[in-house]
């Protein structure tokens, strides 16, 4: 997933690769470029895999569109997302798959977050907006991976730019008593650049979206 990461992206790809590598058998990394005006596009086309792909948006339609791409363009039995701004370590992805082996849905959090005070506020007020209007969900920061097969039970409606998608994915999954296990993990503070994600424009698309899952749900 990447929006303007051209000082992260070659990194961050080549550890995600290192990583499937340590698991080993078959696997695929697609790269989706969310309409980058900096050279984000360029650097990964230059040093991409063949057996990888990268999808590449001409203009910018925010996360909710990334996660839609890749619910439909992964092919494997295990679907993880990862971020190309460097705050995660690839090598997680191998203790997310460990876990997945007997559950349907992993949930990363982050036990030792450090937040802004804004953050902070933004984050409290989404998450008691959910438990309002959904009742207790499962806890939830950062990285997940789920089997395909539950992907494919499901119908997701969500649409926008936001993350409700994701949401609404825990919700279907926890409701029909799929096995959900959370996994401590790790964010570093980013070496450039700002959150694309906690600001007051991305908290209102959310907002909306859940509103109406509310009314579906």
């Amino acid at each position: 997933m990447a929006f303007n990461e051209e000082s992260t992206i070659k990194e961050v790809y080549e550890n995600v690769q290192k990583s499937l590598e340590g698991i080993g058998g078959n696997n695929e990394i697609i790269v989706v470029d969310d309409g980058s005006s900096d050279n984000t596009k360029k650097f990964i086309a230059s040093i991409i895999k063949e057996n990888d792909r990268l999808i590449s948006f001409s203009t910018n339609r925010g996360l909710g569109s990334v996660y839609r791409t890749g619910f439909v363009e992964a092919k494997g039995e295990f679907v993880t997302f990862f971020p190309a701004d460097g705050q995660f370590p690839a090598s997680e992805i191998k203790d997310f798959y460990e876990l997945s082996q007997e559950a349907d849905l992993v949930l990363g959090y982050l036990p030792r977050l450090k937040r802004s005070l804004i953050s902070v506020f933004l984050s409290n007020v989404e998450r008691l907006m959910y438990k309002f209007l959904f009742g207790p969900m499962p806890r939830f920061q950062g990285l997940f991976m789920l089997r395909r097969q539950v992907l494919e039970k499901f119908e997701l409606v969500s649409d926008g730019r936001g993350w409700a998608i994701v949401m609404e994915l825990i919700l279907r999954v926890s409701r029909s008593g799929g096995v959900i296990k959370n996994f401590p993990g790790t964010m570093f503070p980013r070496k450039v650049g700002q959150s694309k994600v906690n600001n007051w424009k991305t908290i209102w698309s959310n907002l909306k979206q859940v509103l109406y899952l509310s009314k579906i749900l």
